[in-house]
C-alpha cells in the first residue's frame, strides 16, 4: 500500500515534469527571441578611453585629447562633445563634418610643419575603426609610402602594405591615409618607407604604438590549420560579418589569422562590402547603410525608414543599390527587395514577393512552436530571401530562398516583376502554380537545400547560358507550410548535424533556352545548416561554414589551403575576402 507521503512525492514529481515540459520551451523560445532581437539593437554607448583633453574646438564642438598609445608615437583623438547625449551616433553626417572640420584645422595649424618624422597622427578620427591610425604629413618630393607593422616578442607575422593616399595618386607630396594593421593589445613597431618615383628610398621612419585592446573584446588571433593544397593564398583581408555575440562590429583578419582592423558600427553587422570608386558602401545598422572612404570618414548615410535589412545588398542598375529587407513590424518577414538611389538616398520598394508569388504565398503559414525553427514562432517567414544578384541584360534579379530551397529569377524588376524560373527540387512545387516554371534538373545529383549566397560565376557559351555559384547548406527544413519531402540520406535534417553530413560549394550551369540546370562542379566543406557563403577571391574560394564556426580558403579544385576557427554565439553569418583598395594601393 502506498503511503500518503509517497503519494504526495509522486504527485509533486508529476507536477514538476509537467511544469518543466511547459516552461522549458517557453524559456528557450524567449531566450531565442531575445537573441535574434539583438540584430535590431542600436549602439548607445560610444565612449572613448582617451587621455587628457589638451584643446577644444568650439567651432566644431570637438575635444582634442592625447591618445593613449604609449611613449612612441604622439597621437591625438577627436571626441565629439555630444558623444554622451541620447541618440548620438558617428553615422551622422553632421557629426562627421564636425570631425572633418576639426581635423582640417589641425592640418592647417600655423607654424607647424607636419613631416614624416613628426606627422599629424589621430587614432580612429571618424569613430568607425577602433585601431585605424590616421597619418598626415608632407614630403619635399613626390613619393609613396609603404609601411610594415611588427609585433616584438611574438609569433605574429609582419604586416606590410602600400598606403593608399586619399588623393588617389600613387606618388604625391602630401600624404594622408589610414594606417591599417595595428594589432590591438600589442606594442606595434611601425616602419614607414618613403620611396621616390625612380624607386629610390628617400626616408625611413620608425615609431612604436601601444594599441589598446579591441572595443568589442573579440580575440585578435584565430586558430589556424593548414590544408593539403600548396596553392598560394590570395592577397587581401578576410572580413567576418555579423558575428553573433559581437554584433555591431566587423572584423578584418589577415592570412595568418591576425586581426588587422575592427570596424565599429551602429548595430547589426556587415552583409557585404560594395566598392564604389575609392569608397565602400555597407550596412551599419539594421536600418541604415553608409558610404565610407579610406580614412574611415562617412560621406553619405542611407536611412531605410520603415524597413529592416536582412541578409544581402548588391549593386543594381546604374546609381542604385539593391537590398533585401522586411517591413518593420510587418506581417511577413524577409520577403522584400528595395532600391536605394545612391545620389538622393531615396528608398523604393521594388518587389513585395507576396505579390508575384501570391498563389504560393496563400498556401503558407507563420512558423509554429512545433517547427524546427520554433524560435521564430509567430513570424511569417514564408520565403526567407538571403542573397540577391542583379542581371543587367534583362533587368532581372536572381534571389536565393532558403525556406523553399529554391533559386528564383524575377524579370521586369523596374517595371512589372514576374517570376521567370525556379531552380531546386521540382517535387516541392508539384502541386503549386509554379510547377511549370521549374527548370528541369539535368543529370544525376542531389539538388541544393537551404542554400545561401547565390552569385554569378561566369558567362556561358551562348546567350541565355551562364553559371551560378552557391553555398549548398545541404539542410532540409520547412517551417511555413504543411508539406513533407523525402530527401536523400546525404542531406542533413538536424540543425547541428548528426556527425557525417557535409555542405558543398556548387557551380550550376543555367540554360534558359533549354530551361535546364546542371551541376558542373562541386566540393565538400564543413557542414552548416544555416547562414554561410562561398565566394571567389582571385582563383581561390573563400568559404564560411557559419554554424561549424570555421572559414577557409580553398584552391580552384576545392582543396583546402588554410582553415580558420573562430568564436561566436551559434554562428557567424558570412566571411568574404577583399583586397581593400580603399586602404592599400
Amino acid at each position: 500500500m502506498i503511503s500518503k507521503r509517497l503519494k504526495k512525492l509522486l504527485l509533486a514529481a508529476v507536477i514538476l515534469v509537467v511544469v518543466l515540459a511547459i516552461s522549458v520551451p517557453i524559456v528557450v523560445m524567449a531566450v531565442s527571441k531575445s537573441f535574434t532581437a539583438q540584430e535590431h539593437v542600436v549602439r548607445t554607448d560610444w565612449e572613448i578611453d582617451a587621455g587628457t583633453v589638451i584643446d577644444q574646438s568650439e567651432e566644431f564642438q570637438v575635444d582634442i585629447a592625447q591618445a593613449k598609445l604609449g611613449d612612441g608615437l604622439s597621437a591625438l583623438q577627436l571626441i565629439p562633445q555630444d558623444i554622451d547625449e541620447e541618440g548620438f551616433t558617428y553615422y551622422d553626417l553632421d557629426v562627421q563634418q564636425r570631425l572633418d572640420g576639426a581635423l582640417q584645422s589641425l592640418k592647417e595649424m600655423p607654424d607647424i610643419s607636419w613631416t614624416a618624422t613628426t606627422p599629424l597622427a589621430v587614432l580612429n578620427p571618424f569613430g568607425t575603426g577602433s585601431n585605424g591610425l590616421y597619418l598626415y604629413f608632407e614630403t619635399d618630393m613626390a613619393t609613396k609610402v609603404t609601411y610594415t607593422v611588427h609585433v616584438e616578442g611574438s609569433d605574429i607575422s609582419d604586416f606590410t602594405a602600400d598606403a593608399a593616399d586619399i588623393s588617389g595618386q600613387e606618388f604625391t607630396k602630401t600624404h594622408e591615409f589610414q594606417l591599417i594593421g595595428l594589432v590591438p593589445g600589442e606594442t606595434n613597431q611601425v616602419t614607414l618607407t618613403i620611396t621616390g618615383q625612380w624607386g629610390n628610398t628617400r626616408q625611413i621612419v620608425t615609431f612604436t604604438v601601444d594599441m589598446p585592446e579591441t572595443s568589442s573584446g573579440y580575440s585578435t588571433r584565430l586558430e589556424v590549420e593548414n590544408g593539403d593544397s600548396d596553392q598560394a593564398q590570395s592577397d587581401g583581408l578576410f572580413a567576418m560579418m555579423r558575428v553573433n555575440g559581437y554584433l555591431g562590429y566587423g572584423f578584418f583578419f589577415d592570412n595568418d589569422g591576425v586581426l588587422r582592423y575592427e570596424m565599429v558600427l551602429e548595430g547589426y553587422g556587415l552583409d557585404r562590402l560594395l566598392f564604389d570608386g575609392d569608397e565602400i558602401i555597407t550596412c551599419v545598422s539594421s536600418s541604415k547603410l553608409a558610404r565610407i572612404d579610406g580614412l574611415g570618414r562617412v560621406t553619405q548615410v542611407y536611412q531605410l525608414d520603415g524597413y529592416d535589412l536582412h541578409h544581402d545588398i548588391g549593386f543594381g542598375a546604374d546609381g542604385e543599390v539593391l537590398a533585401l529587407a522586411e517591413v518593420t513590424g510587418g506581417e511577413t518577414v524577409e520577403d522584400r527587395l528595395l532600391s536605394i538611389d545612391l545620389e538622393t538616398g531615396a528608398v523604393t520598394e521594388l518587389v513585395d514577393f507576396s505579390q508575384p508569388m501570391e498563389p504560393y504565398f496563400e498556401t503558407t503559414r507563420p512558423v509554429g512552436p512545433g517547427d524546427d525553427f520554433f524560435w521564430q514562432a509567430g513570424e511569417w517567414d514564408w520565403l526567407h530571401l538571403n542573397s540577391v544578384q542583379y542581371m543587367a541584360e534583362d533587368d532581372s534579379v536572381i534571389v536565393s530562398s532558403r525556406e523553399t530551397s529554391a533559386i528564383i529569377k524575377v524579370t521586369g524588376l523596374h517595371s512589372t516583376p514576374t517570376v521567370d524560373w525556379l531552380a531546386g527540387d521540382e517535387r516541392f512545387w508539384e502541386d503549386t502554380a509554379y510547377a511549370g516554371l521549374c527548370l528541369t534538373q539535368e543529370g544525376d545529383f542531389v539538388p541544393h537545400y537551404g542554400q545561401h549566397c547565390v552569385e554569378y560565376y561566369a558567362d556561358g557559351e551562348e546567350d541565355g547560358v551562364y553559371y551560378l555559384a552557391l553555398y549548398n547548406n545541404n539542410y532540409w527544413s520547412l517551417n511555413s507550410r504543411d508539406f513533407t519531402l523525402e530527401v536523400a540520406d546525404s542531406v542533413g535534417t538536424d540543425l547541428y548535424g548528426a556527425g557525417d553530413e557535409t555542405s558543398q560549394v556548387y557551380i550550376y550551369r543555367i540554360d534558359e533556352n533549354a530551361r535546364t540546370y546542371a551541376l558542373v562542379s562541386s566540393f565538400d566543406v564543413p557542414y552548416s545548416s544555416i547562414v554561410s557563403n562561398a565566394s571567389l577571391c582571385g582563383d581561390n574560394w573563400v568559404v564560411n561554414s557559419g554554424v561549424a564556426m570555421v572559414f577557409g580558403e580553398y584552391d580552384s579544385e576545392g582543396n583546402l589551403i588554410r582553415q580558420y576557427t573562430y568564436n561566436c554565439t551559434m554562428q557567424n553569418y558570412r566571411t568574404f575576402k577583399y583586397d581593400m583598395t580603399i586602404w592599400f594601393q
